[in-house]
């Protein structure tokens, strides 16, 4: 089993099957030895999971001690005896660690629709702070996973510091202020309007950068503790190392992207602002035609040109300023490329990561997105989901 080269100080976990769908881990307990600092970001999506009001509410101090996580059960549209239900969880938990129960920010990820099986979380949850182990994060990534095929996460050593992040999410995903679910851990000294503010900007030039499918879970959340046990950091090199975490973690998610074969990466630059790059990039990478594309292999870039020119702003595009790249091969530059090798463009679609570059030739802007082809297995997983 994939494992992390260290740890932060003073973070113990858990993670164990409590049967909810299968016998595969599905419920994990992250907690600080110490109260800590903390800041998290949610789903917009109106139709919520029960999880999300509650860990809003929890959170509103800048304060937690721990997550608690259950996968295969998402806990949305349950009414609100779902709501009864994840606020009986937090108090059993807190209950068992000792700490109060509005210290704890609970998620939920899977199956819309289904009440969670109290009696076997009540049965799990009892008893199971002996468990809890410093150095196991890495199995609380496998225990946060639905239809991953992979545990994601990475670490980072800033100083004395180390800051340690996992996430899950393959499907259902195009963030819209948060992220699927992605935790970060550090012992870092930090006051919660600082972290606030750092991981609003990570997750802005990264989780909020991916799609899958482009639909935003009801169950996103991004949330980061930090316990202060190794003093203070130098902030811009947290910031740093959190936004590199970040991006490295939604580029893992966008290449296990349910069913995908291939990650792709598009860049937009030249563009009059950001917000103008980012919604061409994301009309590109969540086209159903260029995902298919790049799927088979098909070297039709003028889906490509379809999906800049789709765009609310398209009034402002110039076709005869826009230049379109596969990679290092151009394909248009304000008219079609002569000589351009459809089979070397061909050769280069069947690589596992394909990068796609436009310039608009209208300002100084840019931004990058990620996501993944769309495949027949896409189809199957989601076809076959709750069966």
């Amino acid at each position: 089993m994939q494992t992390l080269p260290f740890h932060p100080r003073g973070f113990r976990s858990c993670a164990k099957n409590v049967g909810i769908r299968d016998e595969s881990l599905d419920f994990t307990v992250i907690a600080s030895d110490v109260p800590a600092s903390a800041a998290a970001m949610f789903t917009q999506n109106r139709f919520c999971g029960a999880a999300i009001p509650v860990g809003r509410e929890h959170v509103a101090n800048g304060r937690l001690q721990a997550f608690v996580i259950n996968s295969k059960n998402a806990n949305v549209a349950t009414g609100e005896q779902g709501i009864r239900n994840i606020r009986e969880v937090v108090r059993l938990v807190g209950e068992e660690l000792g700490i109060a129960p509005e210290d704890i920010l609970p998620s939920s990820t899977g199956v819309i629709g289904w009440q969670l099986p109290m009696e076997k979380l009540r049965a799990s949850i009892r008893g199971f702070s002996a468990e809890m182990q410093p150095g196991c994060l890495h199995v609380s990534a496998r225990a946060i996973m639905t239809t991953d095929t992979r545990p994601k996460m990475r670490a980072r050593k800033i100083g004395n510091a180390v800051l340690v992040g996992i996430a899950k999410g393959v499907g259902m995903i195009e963030p819209n202020m948060a992220t699927m679910l992605s935790y970060f851990m550090t012992d870092a000294r930090i006051e919660p309007d600082q972290l606030q503010a750092c991981l609003k900007e990570a997750v802005d030039l990264s989780f909020n950068m991916l799609s899958v499918d482009t639909d935003t879970s009801t169950s996103d959340t991004v949330a980061i503790m930090a316990n202060g046990l190794a003093g203070d950091v130098n902030m811009i090199e947290f910031r740093q190392a959190l936004c590199k975490m970040a991006v490295e973690l939604t580029k893992d998610l966008a290449s296990d992207g349910e069913g995908a074969t291939k990650l792709i990466e598009v860049t937009v630059d030249e563009a009059s602002s950001f917000g103008q790059a980012k919604r061409i990039a994301k009309s590109i990478v969540n086209s159903p035609l260029v995902k298919t594309a790049v799927f088979g292999a098909d070297p039709n870039w003028g889906r490509i040109a379809m999906a800049i020119g789709k765009c609310s702003e398209q009034e402002e595009i110039d076709p005869e300023k826009v230049t379109i790249a596969f990679g290092d091969i151009v394909v248009y530059r304000g008219e079609p490329v002569e000589h351009v090798s459809l089979d070397q463009l061909k050769s280069y679609l069947h690589h596992s990561e394909i990068e796609i570059h436009v310039s608009l030739g209208l300002g100084h802007e840019q931004a990058t997105v990620w996501g993944c082809d769309l495949t027949y297995e896409y189809v199957r997983i989601n076809g076959e989901y709750t069966s």
